[in-house]
């Protein structure tokens, strides 16, 4: 029996402005627990609330970005439940009328694009947190997010794969980094998503039940959440079972999905108008604004980058899947003069330090301008690839100019034709067997065979001949 996963993604994005959605409060991060929620944030008797200017602003931005509609006029609704982190016991949302509604993103698999449909972006305010540790059995509550504003952005059913949700998901990350309206911070919980999971037969219509796993904070876990849930629920079917439509926690030290609760309808959280908000109206000036301050879009970036530097299409696209990584790679290139070499740095050495020190490219202690310095040094001959290997090296742990580091070093390329050709000489005088060899081979033999002469002569060298001189006095040397 062949299955078709269908996945849907509610993907809830902190807002970065500096107060709270309805009030003054501030949303600095880190801060001592319950010391940044006021009476509005905690739902006291006799306040009201005030709507936040800049989250409607943040939000219209990420609509416009997405191709979507902006309803100018939205209002805002009270879902109703009951939770320690929730002291009003509601919270503000918009259900019947939000601010974005019906845009679309296109995704990349490999050679295959995709169109992910987004059914809505509304605004409402974030939860307090829960927390477990350090309490001996009990749960401390923080309030300090109470009140936080958000988008839930709520995706249309279009995913079919745990690759295709994640390729989705980087999308809206890299879209709400570049608008500058979310930092994306998933370990600190400002961007962090819903997966609805189901299964079907393929080839039918009919949705299967849905399992909806609950906040899950990084790439990696969603995939394998999404994938774990996806086996769990065929082998359930499979085995004469149903699946249960219900809310479901990722448990990623024990790679599985546990069940929470059952699922709720909209019914269960008895939504109604907000009577303390007024209908918010935004003006064609309003909005005229909002889109005057769009910056460049990483679809319209890597289109640029690949006109501009002559990179390839695979480059650009993960050159831009981070804004802060793309103007490092900018800086690079006009610095360097070579968007091919900086293309290939950047993908290369500073993503393996990235990688490798688990940081983003603002810590990265080597400056696109001292990366662009390395590569025209690559660029005038100066150092062969080995040698730029070094020096890079060098300057993950040295302010030193590149030119000082390698003077410093001694890897500066010999370039010199007639001091190559002397240790081509030396090399095959030093190996006249192997030389024979070569001579004797065929051909198709001898491509293989000169790679020996070519490694002795960088070895005698000190590594700092330049190989495409060398290659070429070799096989002139020995008739090749």
């Amino acid at each position: 029996m062949m299955w078709e996963t269908v996945i849907g993604l509610e993907i809830h994005t902190q807002l970065a402005t500096e107060s709270k959605i309805f009030s003054g409060s501030s949303t600095e991060f880190g801060q001592s627990p319950n010391t940044q929620a006021n009476a509005v944030d905690l739902g006291l008797p006799g306040i009201l609330p005030v709507p936040n200017q800049k989250a409607f602003e943040y939000a219209a931005m990420f609509g416009m970005a997405i191709g979507a509609t902006i309803n100018q006029r939205s209002t805002f609704d009270r879902k109703n439940y009951f939770y320690p982190d929730l002291p009003k016991g509601y919270q503000t949302t918009q259900l019947f009328h939000p601010i974005v509604e019906h845009g679309q993103v296109e995704i990349r698999i490999d050679d295959t694009v995709r169109t992910i449909g987004v059914t809505r972006a509304h605004l409402e305010e974030d939860a307090g947190k829960s927390l477990h540790e350090d309490f001996d059995g009990m749960t401390g509550i923080d309030l300090n997010r109470a009140g936080t504003p958000l988008i839930e952005i709520v995706s249309e059913p279009d995913m079919r794969s745990a690759k295709e949700a994640v390729a989705y998901l980087k999308k809206i990350h890299a879209i709400v980094r570049y608008l500058g309206i979310c930092d994306g911070n998933m370990a600190e919980g400002s961007f962090r998503c819903d997966a609805n999971v189901s299964v079907r037969i393929k080839g039918t219509e009919a949705f299967g039940n849905r399992v909806e796993v609950k906040n899950i904070n990084s790439f990696k876990f969603v995939e394998k959440a999404i994938n774990h849930e996806v086996e769990r629920q065929i082998e359930r079917i499979e085995d004469g079972g149903t699946v249960v439509q219900e809310t479901r926690l990722y448990d990623p030290d024990r790679d599985e999905t546990r069940s929470m609760r059952s699922k709720e309808e909209a019914n269960d959280y008895r939504y109604f108008p907000c009577p303390d908000l007024l209908p918010v109206e935004l003006s064609d000036e309003f909005l005229a604004q909002v889109r005057e301050r769009l910056p460049e879009l990483p679809e319209a970036k890597a289109k640029r980058l690949i006109e501009q530097f002559g990179i390839t299409d695979y480059d650009a696209a993960v050159v831009t899947s981070d804004r802060a990584l793309a103007e490092y790679f900018e800086r690079a290139a006009e610095h360097s003069g070579s968007g091919k070499l900086a293309a290939n740095w950047v993908l290369g050495a500073v993503s393996q330090w990235l990688n490798d020190s688990d940081s983003n490219i603002e810590a990265c202690p080597v400056s696109a301008e001292r990366l662009g310095d390395l590569i025209q040094r690559i660029s005038d001959d100066t150092l062969n690839s080995k040698g730029a290997k070094a020096v890079w090296e060098a300057m993950l742990t040295s302010d030193a100019s590149v030119d000082e580091l390698i003077e410093s070093l001694g890897l500066k390329q010999v370039t010199d034709t007639g001091a190559i050709e002397a240790v081509v000489e030396q090399v095959m005088a030093d190996n006249a067997g192997q030389v024979e060899a070569y001579r004797a081979a065929e051909p198709d033999k001898q491509g293989k065979m000169v790679g020996f002469f070519v490694g002795q002569v960088m070895k005698a060298s000190g590594g700092k001949a330049n190989p495409q001189a060398v290659n070429q006095i070799l096989r002139s040397k020995l008739g090749g």
